[in-house]
């Protein structure tokens, strides 16, 4: 086949975006496929109508690549492409909008509410401690934790650093104390659950793809009752929200509160490829390889289009 990997775009996170999409292009032509590497610029639908490709891998990470843009582009070209569509992508890449999707069919999650910046400046949205995040970014991209003993102030002042000099609104959720669990769901099987152990602070950008500074534990040292947890949620996500190829659900976990502490904060409708990433280290260890890995998502992309 003629596939054409989508990679790069303005997002922060483009870097990421450009390792998962040479990754996958590796492990394409490996497989001996033609493939065509393709950067994400505003001319790109009429790059992608001249190469003519047979399927797009999407490996584009934040916006516009996974929030609908290029979907809804891509349909109207009539070309088919890897994971979600375009109304998943809408809802997923919106953290309020994934909770009001599933929150009502009983998934877990945190409570919380957007807040305008400069309300910050005045006042805590929420009790201490806290979390702030953009409510449409990935990998952790501008999230701080607002603690009693935390330096950005009390209230925060505008001049300390953080997500607010960036972000007009902002997400605001109560801090859970605990474990970071991850689940991949690839096609319709949820793989299992990895523990992620940050070598200091939390599992912030830097932590997620910088080699050594997180500790992955596969499968997580926990009870069975939170892992069956952890997959029956990630699955009933991905079904709920229709995603399609891979996607990736992030949990927080009080272990002091058992089963009750669980709390799914976001699902990921076009996880990381990377050396790094978890959707393959989950898949490898269940013996799926990244080419195979990367072929099966293909080939739903092709049969959901058919």
């Amino acid at each position: 086949m003629h596939i054409a990997v989508l990679m790069g775009g303005w997002s922060a996170e483009r870097e990421v975006s450009l390792m998962s999409g040479n990754g996958v292009a590796d492990a394409l032509e490996a497989r001996g496929h033609r493939v065509s590497r393709v950067e994400l610029t505003r001319q790109v639908a009429v790059t992608l109508a001249e190469l003519k490709p047979d399927v797009v891998f999407n490996a584009l990470h934040g916006t516009p690549g996974e929030d609908g843009t290029v979907q809804g582009m891509l349909d109207l070209m009539g070309v088919p492409y890897t994971h979600s569509g375009l109304v998943t992508s809408v809802i997923a890449i919106d953290k309020q909008l994934t909770k009001q999707a599933l929150v009502p069919h009983g998934v877990p999650m945190p409570g919380g509410r957007m807040v305008k910046s400069p309300e910050l400046f005045e006042r805590d949205p929420l009790p201490r401690p806290y979390v702030l995040k953009p409510v449409n970014e990935g990998s952790s991209v501008g999230v701080a934790i607002v603690t009693a003993e935390g330096n950005y102030g009390n209230p925060i002042a505008a001049e300390a650093k953080g997500p607010w000099q960036e972000f007009d609104e902002l997400l605001a959720e109560p801090f859970i104390r605990g474990r970071e669990l991850t689940t991949a769901v690839l096609g319709d099987q949820a793989l299992g659950v990895t523990e992620l152990k940050p070598k200091s602070g939390f599992y912030d950008y830097d932590s997620k793809y910088t080699d050594g500074l997180t500790e992955h534990v596969f499968p997580a040292q926990i009870a069975d009752e939170v892992t069956e947890a952890c997959k029956r949620i990630a699955l009933d996500a991905h079904r709920l929200l229709g995603c399609k190829g891979a996607s990736r659900s992030d949990f927080r976990w009080d272990d002091s509160q058992g089963i009750e502490g669980l709390f799914l904060l976001e699902v990921n409708t076009q996880p990381g490829m990377t050396p790094l990433s978890l959707v393959p280290e989950q898949a490898r260890h269940l013996g799926i390889s990244y080419g195979e890995l990367v072929q099966r998502i293909v080939d739903e992309a092709l049969g959901a289009a058919a």
